[in-house]
């Protein structure tokens, strides 16, 4: 069952706040509606945004993936949302200062890019395996799983900063372990572009880097593989979502199509 566009949630100042209620898993159960919450920076929600969160929502944690950086320039309304917990689980610091993975130093990729000389994607292709696979990434995502078990009431919330990548990355992980196929899952990752209106394919060079590509999330699948053979190894050793956890993770958000 495909959502209904893309699950979407008519907030006033979050753009790309989206519900996975409706996805469906591979055995044909569904994702139950209003309790995973997918968002970017939630300084720019409103007062009936945040109203809605808490009320409509009954939002008990708020996962905020973004860097230290990020959190102290725009930080999360936390007075407004008194019965919500937060983790700040930053996935990565400065990713483009002297970060390496393999050969590719991103610092000097990203010189290249400002000279014209490179492909703004491949920023993304070096950044996606650094995300999962560094020793900040696979803290940050076992953390995100672990806060999630321990809220078995009311919704939960996980951003960035634009809810596309860090973000993107953290519901196809909570989506694979919910059992949902891949092809659902690239279909919500992609879902950011048709939101925001941006087509990288067509769109002008930099739009590359407003949007999300399938490149990207590729290239971050398969170093995962390379690495653990599968999604499903990478969940059960990295990041500890063994059996007993998708157990625990389905029984509280899937319901019988």
């Amino acid at each position: 069952m495909a959502q209904e566009n893309y699950g979407l949630i008519a907030f006033e100042g979050l753009p790309n706040t989206r519900d996975l209620g409706g996805m469906e898993t591979a055995d044909g159960r569904r994702v139950r509606k209003g309790r995973l919450l997918r968002s970017g920076a939630l300084w720019r929600a409103t007062q009936a945004d945040l109203a809605l969160l808490r009320d409509a929502y009954d939002l008990r944690l708020d996962v905020d993936l973004r860097t230290d950086e990020e959190c102290s320039e725009h930080p999360d309304p936390v007075e407004a949302l008194p019965a919500t917990r937060f983790a700040h689980l930053p996935v990565f610091q400065e990713p483009a200062a002297g970060v390496t993975r393999g050969e590719v130093d991103m610092a000097e990729l990203m010189d290249r890019i400002m000279r014209g000389e490179a492909d703004p994607a491949e920023l993304m292709v070096c950044l996606y395996p650094h995300m999962l696979l560094d020793d900040m990434g696979v803290a940050a995502y076992a953390a995100f799983f672990k806060a999630v078990l321990e809220t078995p009431t009311g919704a939960v919330l996980w951003h960035c900063s634009a809810g596309k990548d860090r973000c993107g990355m953290a519901s196809a992980l909570l989506e694979t372990a919910l059992g949902v196929p891949r092809a659902q899952v690239e279909a919500d990752y992609l879902a950011t572009n048709a939101v925001y209106g941006v087509d990288p394919s067509t769109g002008a060079v930099m739009d590359v880097l407003n949007g999300v590509d399938l490149r990207f999330f590729t290239a971050g699948v398969e170093a995962v593989e390379d690495a653990f053979g599968s999604l499903d190894a990478y969940l059960e050793q990295a990041l500890g979502v063994d059996s007993a956890a998708r157990d625990e993770l389905r029984a509280r958000y899937l319901e019988e199509a």
